[in-house]
């Protein structure tokens, strides 16, 4: 994916809150040299930022005239509005090693034993992982195939079938588990109804109360 930036000189609270009432979005280029002071057009970075490609690639930035590989590290929300606040990006070369979470891709569950036969459900406990290779190497996303789950069935991440020189990040973890085959729910019982006595009507009420003050 493509996008442009532009060199801005100043900086600070002020110079900032100038930039997004402009319609513009204050950023910084790190890595592989000095940083670099950048300003985005927020409209188009806004867009771009819901496409998941844009979090988990590599991006070339136009700057200056020339073109620099990238990749998206941070990017501040408002708190409460649609509006970005600042992005950072770090320069990368095909020889950069990098740790960057990707998105993984599930696809065969309704292919499975465990949900055609068994009618069990699936359970995704992760969506993503941190993963570590070179930059030239990173995957937009990691797939993983569900179509030979069965009843019972637990998957790993040593299950997964990564391509060469992608490494997954455990974190301590030797082997987490990222989707477990759930029984489906048993049906809730029936409640019984619940019988309400009706009221007695007013003339009963009162002959029974002369007949018991007699």
């Amino acid at each position: 994916m493509k996008f442009t930036a532009y060199e801005r000189s100043l900086q600070g609270t002020g110079a900032s809150r100038r930039l997004r009432l402009a319609n513009k979005v204050p950023g910084i280029v790190y890595g592989g040299g000095d940083p670099t002071m950048i300003e985005l057009d927020h409209n188009a970075l806004f867009f771009a930022l819901k496409k998941e490609a844009f979090h988990s690639s590599i991006l070339e930035m136009e700057l200056n005239g020339k073109t620099e590989q990238v990749l998206l590290r941070d990017q501040q929300m408002h708190p409460y509005k649609p509006i970005v606040l600042h992005v950072d990006f770090q320069r990368v070369g095909p020889t950069t090693k990098i740790t960057k979470k990707v998105p993984l891709h599930y696809s065969g569950e309704e292919n499975s034993d465990a949900v055609k036969i068994d009618k069990c459900l699936v359970n995704h406990v992760v969506n993503e992982l941190p993963i570590a290779c070179l930059a030239s190497a990173l995957p937009e996303f990691l797939e993983v195939d569900l179509s030979n789950l069965k009843k019972g069935d637990a998957l790993h991440v040593n299950d997964i079938k990564l391509p060469d020189g992608i490494k997954v990040v455990t974190q301590g973890k030797p082997n987490p588990v990222i989707v477990t085959v759930v029984n489906p729910a048993e049906e809730e019982e029936e409640i019984a109804p619940v019988v309400v006595a009706a009221a007695p009507e007013k003339g009963k009420a009162k002959k029974s109360e002369k007949q018991n003050k007699k």
